[in-house]
């Protein structure tokens, strides 16, 4: 077999391996990506995604036993029986925790970045400026106007669903138009508009 060289290697093709691949081969260098899933052809291999929580056995919901197999994937978002062939199981997938830690895995070609559903939120200098204030830990090293062009470039190419709310703690991005409401979504907020004065901080 003739030996093939590469500039880099990146390890898993989740949202962080698959975007320094893209930067890397953007920038004309010869990578190899490595992943442990299966690959994923997009539309084709999302069969669940037009499916009603009625046409499935458990109505999206997962069985005792199931749970059983993502007992901590299952502790806040994560797997349900529309969505559970994308997720690791904790069965075949175990960790040690000294403290609960979350850790979501996905193993196919995108990881995790496959569920993320087009929300993804930015730090502002709230958080950056956090630990200084509480005198916990070491400072950021960086501030929010420092990484906006970062921001900026990242959400224009994955494309994240969001509205412009003018919220300090919450910045504004390049957003693609919001995910409509549900009815219940609707009704709430029209109650809290009506009813509770929000007042920035």
């Amino acid at each position: 077999m003739k030996e093939q060289y590469f500039d880099a290697i990146v390890v898993g093709s989740g949202i962080s391996g698959g975007w320094a691949a893209k930067e890397l081969c953007e920038k004309g260098l010869k990578v190899l990506m490595l992943e442990r899933g299966k690959n994923v052809e997009h539309i084709k291999d999302y069969v669940n995604t037009a499916k009603g929580p009625w046409e499935f056995p458990h109505h999206g919901n997962l069985t005792l036993a199931q749970k059983e197999l993502y007992v901590n994937r299952i502790r806040g978002f994560g797997p349900n029986e529309k969505n559970l062939d994308w997720w690791a199981n904790d069965a075949e997938t175990p960790y040690t925790e000294i403290k609960q830690f979350n850790w979501f895995r996905g193993y196919q070609v995108g990881g995790r970045s496959l569920l993320w559903g087009k929300q993804t939120y930015r730090w502002s200098d709230i958080d950056f400026e956090a630990n200084a204030k509480d005198g916990i830990e070491i400072d950021w090293p960086l501030r929010y106007k420092e990484i906006v062009p970062w921001y900026d470039k990242v959400e224009k190419f994955i494309g994240v669903s969001g509205s412009t709310e003018n919220l300090p703690q919450l910045p504004d991005g390049q957003f693609l138009p919001p995910m409509e409401m549900n009815i219940v979504e609707k009704d709430i907020a029209a109650r809290i508009k009506k009813n509770i004065t929000i007042n920035a901080v």
